[in-house]
């Protein structure tokens, strides 16, 4: 292919469809109107904290074969931590109940005729449900398909699934959570191993991407917005940034990565998800004496507002999801709550509040309901020269960061096309 790709935004999907594009010796210009790439997936230092933290905890599987392939481009294969084992702790605040659900490491799901690995208070044959997510249920909400009560699902299936598509789970759509299931636990234990940026996020997924691109040449223009798209006869004509018109050759090509209420203001018309949901981190120091090579990686919390706790070996760190209730409150008021949550957890008694970060993303992700599902716009556009790309798109999968991976993936594709 002659010409030139314009990819505009650096998120991981933009990234992701220029590095491939890149790797296949396309010329490729990077613009993105924020000062650093990543999107979302973003790392900075903090002076309250004094280290360097991600904006949240962004968990993949291992599963997950667009994150591979992807971090195998860019030369950080490596950047990634977690168990050799599909291992998830959990703790129920309310009794003091704690368990750990262990599948087993292939397809056949022997794991749950063993008390010790399945969820508390469940038998094998609530499994069953399982099979429910196998197939496609258009349209459909996880409560029209499944019941949403119970052990398994309060101690498991709710949690996992609030995580996975930051959306009252009994509300979200049966296709997207059957989407991941499928590509998860349905492969066995080995496909679904937890997995954490390590050092950090931008270590992991954009500093090499950027390395990668600046190897192959590509021109990466970071404070550069786009502010209109001239569009004749089915096709972007040109391209205004706010540092001047960029006129598009018949070769050229337009990548759109950016968030989607943008994207609607460059394209009229354009259809494209309008609720949002809130995500809730918070980050906090280690307290003194402790150590975090006793405690497991991660806990799934039942019954508190912390709802998952990582533990890193320089802080503590909390992830609430669908987080809408909570992501107005007062911040330190949100720093006491969640820090109560992590002591109850981690058995660390009466300890003090340790300093402390709150990160609020109130439009974090698109609401994963079957209507707003169904407002994802494919990657091809009624412009000839001109796709989509974003976790918001129509990937198949809810707002992950295998979803916005996937979606370059195609952008690039039919970009070469």
């Amino acid at each position: 292919m002659t010409g030139v790709v314009h990819v505009v935004g650096a998120g991981l999907a933009g990234l992701s469809a220029a590095t491939l594009l890149a790797g296949r010796g396309e010329r490729v210009i990077l613009s993105e109107a924020a000062a650093q790439a990543g999107g979302r997936c973003r790392s900075y230092f903090d002076p309250q904290l004094g280290m360097t933290i991600d904006n949240g905890n962004h968990l993949v599987l291992s599963g997950n074969r667009a994150v591979q392939d992807y971090l195998a481009r860019i030369g950080a294969s490596d950047r990634l931590a977690g168990p050799d084992k599909a291992d998830f702790t959990f703790f129920d605040i309310r009794d003091g109940a704690r368990w750990r659900m262990r599948p087993s490491d292939g397809r056949i799901p022997w794991w749950i005729f063993d008390k010790t690995r399945r969820v508390p208070g469940t038998t094998a044959l609530d499994y069953a449900v399982l099979a429910k997510f196998m197939t496609r249920h258009p349209g459909k909400r996880m409560d029209q398909v499944i019941a949403c009560s119970g052990p398994l699902w309060e101690k498991m299936l709710r949690p996992v699934m609030l995580a996975v598509l930051n959306t009252d789970p009994a509300i979200g759509s049966m296709d997207l959570a059957g989407a991941v299931v499928r590509e998860s636990l349905a492969l066995g234990g080995m496909a679904s191993r937890p997995r954490i940026a390590e050092p950090t996020l931008a270590a992991a997924f954009v500093e090499p991407a950027l390395e990668y691109l600046k190897t192959k040449g590509v021109e990466v223009r970071l404070r550069r917005s786009l502010k209109a798209i001239a569009q004749a006869d089915g096709r972007a004509t040109s391209l205004t940034f706010a540092d001047g018109d960029v006129a598009l050759t018949p070769d050229d090509k337009v990548i759109l990565a950016v968030a989607p209420a943008p994207a609607q203001g460059l394209l009229p018309g354009l259809d494209a998800p309008d609720d949002f949901r809130a995500i809730v981190n918070a980050h906090f120091a280690l307290p003194p004496g402790f150590d975090y090579r006793a405690h497991a990686p991660m806990t799934g919390v039942i019954g508190a507002v912390a709802e998952w706790v990582f533990v890193f070996h320089d802080r503590i760190s909390v992830t609430v999801s669908g987080a809408d209730a909570i992501v107005d409150r007062d911040r330190e008021d949100l720093a006491r709550t969640l820090w109560a949550d992590v002591a109850a957890t981690l058995n660390l008694g009466d300890a003090a509040l340790p300093a402390w970060q709150i990160v609020k993303e109130k439009r974090a992700t698109f609401a994963a309901t079957p209507e707003q599902d169904a407002k994802r716009p494919p990657a091809r556009t009624a412009l000839a020269n001109l796709v989509l790309a974003g976790d918001w798109t129509a990937t198949g999968l809810p707002a992950t960061i295998e979803g916005a991976l996937r979606s370059g993936e195609t952008a690039a594709g039919l970009t070469l096309r």
